[in-house]
């Protein structure tokens, strides 16, 4: 089953060639496949064994069976890119020399930036596939307690037995990203650290204290953070320090990339409304669906994503640019606690909206400033780009 996905992964390739980076299984090849095969005159997926070697002993086959095709012009794609970083050079000619576009994709870019190839110079852009967002599966059973049970990874959301697949996913990802490329040398205290990294989801980096909790050096951890990083598995949300009343905390937080994912590495089950994991799962949603939007839409350059956080304690889980303030509630109907971090950062007359997301039935404007939004019409709003 195909679900239609609303990246600009198309709309860039009119312009330039691509590379598309997303993690593993959020579906590059299904749309690669159903959305831009009529564009397509010359396909090479890199895990096949055989091409690749071909193609690592000599990276020239690529022009000569361009050449036998016969034709000047249309889309090349090439699958996992990163297997063989030396085709990187004899791509760069071919956008030089003739009129054929291409896709090339990965799961990760850790070892075409280590290795310190052709990178193409800005004669290729970049783009992302993220898991499945909400208008691609609204009218699917977009509940809570779908989401935070499966995550949103096409295979693990369709399936009727998320947990599995979820578990084959972090084994695949250990040892097919992780070990065979090298990595870490200590796969066993990277799982672990992979646990801790999730009980600290969303939380404010503390090296020193994870590196004690896995046994390993502060430098150990930064390093692995980097390396989820690098394989897309989760990304830093920087701080918004441009206040002036209050003090800024200046340390990023760190958000895995899927609730599903998340949930696996904890090793829980499907958590109730009273436990704190549906907060963090909820949140943890919330903000890859916001970074989703911004990357798709192209506006994530322009209105970068952070979150604010003062010395004394009051916080804003979501920043949008500067001028979209966002707090993340589950609570069903609001309390005046809820509104502090919020009340705070507008004192420093900086946003121009400040946005309340919750599991109220209805949206409402509080004091003519705070404006109130049920969560999926929050997201419908967001997606139809009347938020920013």
């Amino acid at each position: 089953m195909y679900i239609k996905r609303v990246t600009n992964i198309s709309s860039k390739l009119d312009r330039k060639s691509q590379f598309l980076f997303g993690p593993r299984s959020t579906g590059k090849t299904s749309y690669i496949t159903n959305e831009l095969s009529e564009r397509i005159v010359l396909r090479w997926d890199l895990l096949n064994t055989r091409l690749r070697r071909r193609a690592e002993e000599d990276p020239g086959i690529l022009y000569d069976e361009l050449s036998a095709s016969g034709l000047d012009s249309g889309l090349v794609v090439i699958d996992e890119i990163q297997k063989v970083p030396e085709l990187l050079d004899e791509v760069h000619r071919l956008i030089e020399e003739t009129d054929f576009r291409f896709l090339l994709t990965g799961s990760s870019a850790r070892k075409l930036v280590r290795s310190g190839v052709n990178l193409l110079g800005g004669r290729a852009g970049k783009c992302y596939m993220y898991p499945f967002v909400y208008p691609e599966v609204k009218d699917k059973d977009f509940s809570f307690e779908h989401i935070f049970s499966s995550g949103l990874l096409p295979e693990a959301f369709l399936s009727s037995s998320p947990d599995s697949v979820l578990e084959d996913y972090i084994d695949t990802y250990l040892y097919d990203e992780i070990q065979s490329e090298g990595a870490v040398r200590n796969l066993p205290a990277f799982s672990r650290f992979l646990e801790v990294a999730a009980i600290s989801n969303g939380s404010i980096l503390n090296y020193t204290n994870i590196a004690n909790d896995v046994g390993l050096s502060k430098n150990s951890i930064r390093e692995w953070y980097q390396i989820l990083t690098d394989t897309l598995l989760g990304f830093s949300l920087q701080p918004f320090t441009g206040t002036k009343k209050r003090k800024p905390i200046e340390t990023a937080k760190y958000y895995l990339f899927d609730v599903g994912i998340l949930r696996s590495l904890l090793g829980c089950s499907l958590p109730v409304e009273t436990q704190s994991e549906y907060g963090m799962f909820f949140e943890t949603f919330m903000i890859n669906e916001i970074k989703a939007y911004l990357s798709y839409s192209g506006k994530e350059r322009r209105n970068p994503l952070s979150y604010w956080r003062s010395t004394s304690g009051f916080e804003v889980d979501a920043l949008i640019g500067s001028e979209t303030a966002i707090e993340l509630k589950t609570s069903k109907k609001l309390i005046p606690r809820d509104l502090r971090g919020l009340k705070a950062f507008s004192e420093e007359s900086i946003a121009k909206k400040y946005i309340v997301v919750c599991r109220e039935e209805r949206k409402r404007l509080i004091d003519d400033l705070f404006l109130v939004y049920p969560w999926k019409e929050f997201l419908e709003d967001l997606w139809n780009n009347r938020i920013i």
